[in-house]
């Protein structure tokens, strides 16, 4: 039986609630990562690192609601703060002391959030850091880098044909467009010589602090620093993008691991606990733009502000779940138990690579794993990519391998995220042990198929 087949074979609930859902979404889904052909995996409950699908199937789920669940499914602390703030009320349409406490936490952990914001989610949140960067500084133009992705806003979609920097997307206008700047990531010389020739119509630069695809193509360090310096000698806003890194890479985010703090950091995923939740934050005189001028208050300057509605901001169930995840996150135990099963398991999979003889390398950064099937050379201590110690970029894999490798991952019980992991503290030595055998049966089969080589 080939692995589509065992698919189809084992997920039957999956594939008649799939076609329900093809007369009412496009592709049948309702994210673009959770398209799959034939069709999706349905889940119908989770708790800690397995979730069951609904044709009773225990699965080891390395997607973590998108890299939202530090803590694993329903931990405790979130369900009964949950629970709780649901007896008191789902929505006052009012302030609250819940997103005071959020709030609190998340300026306590993270450097660069003198003042923030909440939205509803990270598109939001990078959305309304743009704005803030261009109206702070009078200026249009933002740099991007190629393959970072920071949500399906107007001002940030689109990418560009090969060896051009400006993008194309279709529905986006073509003055929109043009007002992104994409560049290659850790080309320092670029980078410089475009801040020198557009650095006075430059409002913002904006990066996944590891690297596009939550670090499938590492972000140099040194990059990084060299990018603070210019984007401050340009007088250029540095936006962070830490909606999947931060409170995951440390408490505070890669920028705290770092040691480099950005103008502005937007954050949603394990900010909001597992609920919808975004945030932007940073310099005080910068986020306070959204701030409504209190009249007749001595001294005070009147300016435009930016108008920031939202019936969702701070929703008190978010707000809740955030509060009580972050209160857990703030001392780096979670991250630091999440990395080192991250790093075994990285190790072990490699070692699985090399003993099935299938070209191919796992390599991540704190609890985010990427797996490159094809790849010749693996990072030198089993896991870290040691800022980009190797010397190959990772390949493409196709669609056609890496849906066979989710397939027949999920066939032995375990669910990748976009062909990595998002490891959880919540996951466990009989997770890694259980992963490897399946990964190792896996590539097996692929091999069968002539899928890999």
């Amino acid at each position: 039986m080939t692995i589509l087949d065992r698919y189809v074979e084992t997920h039957r609930g999956s594939g008649r609630l799939h076609e329900r859902a093809l007369r009412l979404f496009p592709n049948g889904v309702t994210h673009d990562i959770r398209h799959q052909a034939p069709f999706p995996l349905y889940v119908e409950r989770a708790a800690g690192s397995r979730k069951w699908d609904v044709d009773g199937n225990e699965i080891i789920d390395y997607i973590m609601g998108h890299g939202a669940l530090l803590l694993g499914h329903q931990h405790p602390a979130v369900v009964d703060a949950v629970a709780q703030q649901a007896q008191l009320g789902t929505h006052y349409g009012a302030s609250h002391e819940t997103e005071v406490r959020w709030g609190e936490l998340v300026c306590k952990l993270v450097p660069s959030a003198e003042r923030l914001r909440f939205t509803s989610s990270g598109t939001e949140a990078t959305m309304m850091a743009v704005r803030l960067a261009r109206a702070f500084t009078g200026r249009e133009k933002l740099i991007r880098l190629r393959e970072h992705f920071h949500g399906w806003s107007d001002a940030l979609t689109g990418q560009p044909p090969p060896e051009e920097t400006l993008p194309a997307s279709p529905g986006i206008p073509a003055g929109m467009l043009a007002a992104s700047i994409v560049l290659p990531a850790n080309d320092v010389d670029v980078l410089e010589h475009t801040l020198s020739d557009e650095g006075s119509n430059v409002a913002a630069m904006i990066v996944e602090t590891t690297g596009a695809h939550w670090g499938t193509y590492p972000l140099d360090l040194d990059y990084v620093l060299r990018a603070r310096e210019l984007t401050a000698a340009s007088n250029v806003v540095l936006i962070f993008d830490e909606v999947i890194t931060g409170f995951r890479v440390t408490p505070g985010g890669a920028q705290v691991a770092y040691n480099v703090t950005p103008d502005m950091t937007t954050m949603a995923k394990i900010l909001g606990g597992g609920l919808p939740g975004g945030a932007v934050a940073g310099r005080a005189e910068i986020v306070d733009q959204i701030a409504i001028p209190v009249e007749n208050t001595p001294g005070a300057v009147r300016r435009e502000r930016i108008a920031h509605p939202g019936t969702y901001n701070a929703h008190p169930l978010s707000a809740a779940a955030g509060a009580a995840c972050l209160e857990l996150a703030a001392s780096g135990v979670h991250q630091d138990r999440a990395a080192s099963t991250a790093a075994q398991l990285a190790r072990e999979l490699n070692r699985a690579l090399r003993e099935e003889a299938v070209a191919g390398a796992v390599y991540g950064h704190s609890s985010m794993l990427h797996i490159a099937l094809g790849m010749e050379q693996q990072p030198p201590d089993g896991y870290g990519w040691g800022w980009r110690a190797l010397s190959v970029e990772p390949p493409r894999v196709s669609g056609t391998t890496s849906q066979a490798l989710r397939r027949g991952m999920l066939n032995e019980g375990v669910d990748l995220m976009a062909g990595g992991l998002m490891v959880s503290s919540a996951h466990t030595d009989a997770d890694v042990d259980r992963t490897i055998e399946a990964f190792r049966r896996t590539l097996r089969a692929m091999k069968d198929e002539a899928l890999v080589a």
